[in-house]
């Protein structure tokens, strides 16, 4: 799709609105056209010296900056915050090639309610990954006043194959599985214990600008060991499913489902049936609709959220562990205590030796 047909193209659907949400597409073929895309759309400024596409329009406001880390091997680092509920749409031009896998590393910030505590409210940073074949339409669902970073790399089949050698997977090992399937994407919690500092010290090599050659060797050992790490993880990975897709997933309501969920992170699971009805699908088509989009079942991830609510907790403020045990739904320390320990491996108070 060349200039002329994809300003025509976004002037004439960015503004296109859903079930509550304002559909604004992107090209999707590769990082190249991902950055195109994005300049040719309105309300941003590209200043190309900084290789930074800067945007405040009525959907959002944010900075996206992008490197070319090696050929075949790009990343794309964007902090934005959403003033509409917003789904970001990809989308694909068949003139173009399509052949670039992305590995998504994502943190959403926001607000818990606690319990049983004078604190109403706590920060909270959920951290996910998601890894996308080339061709995959999908749609990424954002509400208003969410504020996150998302740490794209996009790289080509050649990339991969020379890196990661996919094809001399055993066939049993589930990547594989995946990557033989219908099935476009999949998403993990966050399976590499250090993306979150990796990934800051990326944002900066990339927002001071510098194109010397230490610099460039570090925002490639820094990428390259994000990518191989996540890579070993899910290699290791023993989730079960055959990946038959029966039907495009309906991101919207898995995206208000998970919004539930998070917005109760201190109270009891609100329960399959209850969250169903409000999300408008049958409890037994959201079970697995959900653990397929997220690979764990809505209860796995209400408990994960809820202990990594307390480890932040932990580390970033002074709160007794037994009332932080309180405040995030636990009726006892030594429950709390128990599934502290064996989520982390180490008790709540060895944290803060």
């Amino acid at each position: 799709m060349n200039v002329g047909r994809w300003v025509k193209f976004i002037k004439d659907n960015i503004n296109f609105y859903r079930d509550g949400f304002f559909e604004l597409p992107y090209l999707s073929n590769s990082p190249q056209v991902i950055i195109k895309s994005i300049v040719n759309s309105p309300s941003v400024k590209h200043v190309e010296e900084e290789q930074a596409v800067y945007r405040n329009n009525p959907f959002s406001k944010g900075v996206m900056r992008y490197r070319e880390i090696e050929e075949g091997l790009w990343v794309i680092v964007t902090s934005i915050t959403f003033k509409k509920n917003v789904m970001l749409k990809a989308i694909y031009d068949e003139d173009y090639p399509i052949d670039y896998y992305t590995l998504t590393f994502s943190v959403f910030e926001s607000e818990v309610k606690l319990q049983n505590t004078f604190a109403d409210k706590t920060p909270f940073s959920s951290k996910y990954w998601g890894f996308k074949k080339p061709g995959t339409p999908v749609g990424a669902y954002f509400y208003k006043g969410s504020e996150c970073e998302f740490n794209l790399f996009a790289f080509s089949k050649d990339w991969a194959e020379r890196n990661f050698s996919f094809a001399t997977l055993s066939e049993d090992n589930h990547i594989k599985k995946f990557l033989n399937s219908d099935n476009g994407f999949i998403t993990y919690q966050n399976i590499v214990p250090n993306a979150e500092q990796l990934s800051k010290e990326i944002l900066v090599i990339l927002e001071n600008n510098k194109q010397d050659i230490l610099s460039k060797a570090l925002l490639k050992t820094q990428a390259f060991q994000l990518i191989s790490t996540f890579f070993k993880n899910a290699f290791l990975d023993q989730r079960i499913g055959n990946y038959t897709l029966q039907e495009t997933p309906d991101y919207r309501k898995i995206a208000k489902a998970e919004k539930m969920l998070l917005e109760t992170i201190a109270n009891p699971f609100l329960g399959v049936e209850y969250i169903a009805e409000k999300v408008g699908m049958s409890p037994t088509k959201l079970k697995l609709t959900f653990k397929l989009v997220h690979g764990v079942s809505m209860m796995q991830f209400h408990k994960e959220k809820k202990l990594l609510l307390a480890m932040q907790m932990i580390q970033n403020t002074d709160m007794q562990i037994k009332n932080i045990a309180l405040a995030t739904g636990y009726k006892s320390s030594s429950k709390f205590t128990a599934n502290f320990k064996k989520r982390f491996g180490k008790m709540p108070s060895e944290i803060r030796l």
